[in-house]
């Protein structure tokens, strides 16, 4: 019988770790699609800002409260799942609490602590799915998140409390059968931990084969539990707890509100102005700005993968706030949107083949991109280091370059730009007159 659950469990990790390498190697092509980016210098600063945006969770407590209960999931999560280790060991080997007898008191101590943590979890993710549900907290609810978005959130939270509790239950079965003196359990004894040991009065009326059932089921379904989750995060938004750290990584380091100029329209306009430095065979560029995802660059994609959802850009953004169709936070479940099918698309015909869609209009329309008022407010609150404007900017960029589609007061400033060098209607050589005045 050992064997046969050693084998089952040898084939359940091999096909979990399967599975998700196909899925990251899918995200990886799909992040690809975007042109290329060299992103690389002050690698100090760029790991600063890993231990501080990713690691630290810096900008989650802008809201201590929630910031700290936040913290509690991601860490509690993370260090309670170093004990996957040993399970799958276990599982492996056909062993039980395969390091108990080589850490000894250490290893009371570790458990005992995850236990504390996997409360503190239970506890904030039901204040969370309160916060999403009950309280109905306004960015929470945007129609931004209607259908799928909504419910993966609830679906996260709500994983996260069976697997929780699933790990405490199935201590409170492990150490009473190690009382009970089964010889399975009792070869490492623990003894019993802080928070289970509440939970074994519920369970003292069980046989010892009963028991036995309880905790293999709890430690079957927790580890599955885990390599489902592992396998649901390339899909959902919590994929982010994977590439919140590469993106604060390549996170631009230029002052925020600084723009990125295109080269060959900075020398068209040096050319206008001095034209004996005009080379005589200058190509023309290909295309101004983006009109789909092969357009940006591979960070755009990577930070529309990265996306939490969470909704703090949108709420913060001023078109927002004053009843404009513009989301930031739907820039970037569009753009990741839009990536996918591509990716779909080059799945099914080796390269990608035209499909009649664009990112621009079929997905991000020309109304919301005119609302941006290119404020920075959704690039500085994001708390994992998106930037939605830099991909607003570039499809406005197509839109008024390559499509001459711009509102009529901005055509006007062009055209005072273009013949006065200014936005203002007035000649170069009137410009000061109003100077004469002052004598």
């Amino acid at each position: 019988m050992q064997i046969v659950q050693q084998i089952l469990f040898l084939l359940l990790t091999a096909t979990a770790i399967f599975i998700f390498a196909k899925s990251v190697m899918r995200i990886r092509r799909n992040i690809n699609l975007g042109r290329e980016e060299t992103i690389g210098d002050h690698k100090a600063q760029r790991w600063h800002n890993v231990m501080l945006l990713a690691f630290g969770q810096k900008k989650m407590f802008r809201n201590p409260l929630v910031g700290f209960l936040h913290f509690l999931v991601y860490a509690g999560f993370i260090i309670i799942n170093i004990e996957v280790l040993e399970i799958v060991l276990d599982g492996l080997l056909g062993t039980h609490r395969l390091f108990a007898a080589a850490l000894g008191g250490f290893y009371s101590f570790l458990i005992n602590a995850f236990e504390v943590l996997a409360v503190l979890v239970i506890v904030s993710c039901a204040i969370f799915l309160i916060r999403r549900n009950a309280l109905k907290i306004r960015r929470l609810i945007s129609k931004d998140l209607n259908g799928w978005p909504k419910s993966d959130a609830n679906y996260i939270l709500i994983t996260e409390i069976v697997l929780m509790s699933l790990f405490l239950t199935m201590n409170a079965a492990d150490s009473l059968l190690q009382t009970r003196g089964s010889a399975h359990y009792a070869a490492s004894p623990t003894g019993s931990f802080i928070v289970s040991q509440l939970i074994q009065p519920l369970l003292s009326g069980l046989n010892e084969q009963q028991l036995v059932a309880v905790e293999r089921v709890c430690w079957w379904l927790h580890i599955a539990g885990i390599f489902a989750f592992l396998n649901y995060l390339p899909i959902s938004k919590h994929l982010h707890i994977l590439l919140a750290f590469p993106n604060a990584y390549y996170n631009k380091l230029s002052p925020m509100g600084k723009m990125e100029n295109m080269t060959d329209v900075q020398n068209e306009v040096l050319y206008a102005m001095q034209p004996e430095l005009a080379p005589t065979d200058a190509a023309p560029p290909e295309k101004f700005g983006a009109k789909d995802v092969m357009d940006l660059s591979w960070k755009n994609i990577l930070d529309a993968y990265t996306c939490t959802e969470c909704g703090r850009c949108s709420a913060a953004c001023p078109a927002n706030i004053t009843g404009k169709k513009l989301s930031p936070r739907k820039i970037m479940m569009d753009t990741r949107d839009r990536a996918e099918e591509v990716g779909k698309n080059v799945d099914a015909n080796k390269s990608f083949v035209e499909d009649g869609k664009t990112l621009l209009h079929d997905y991000i329309s020309v109304e919301e991109l005119r609302a941006c008022t290119t404020c920075n407010a959704c690039v500085q609150e994001c708390p994992v280091s998106i930037n939605p404007l830099d991909i607003i900017l570039q499809l406005r960029r197509q839109l008024v370059m390559e499509e001459s589609n711009a509102p009529q007061e901005w055509n006007a400033m062009f055209s005072n730009v273009e013949n006065n060098f200014a936005p203002w209607k007035f000649s170069p050589d009137d410009r000061d007159k109003w100077t004469e005045e002052l004598n």
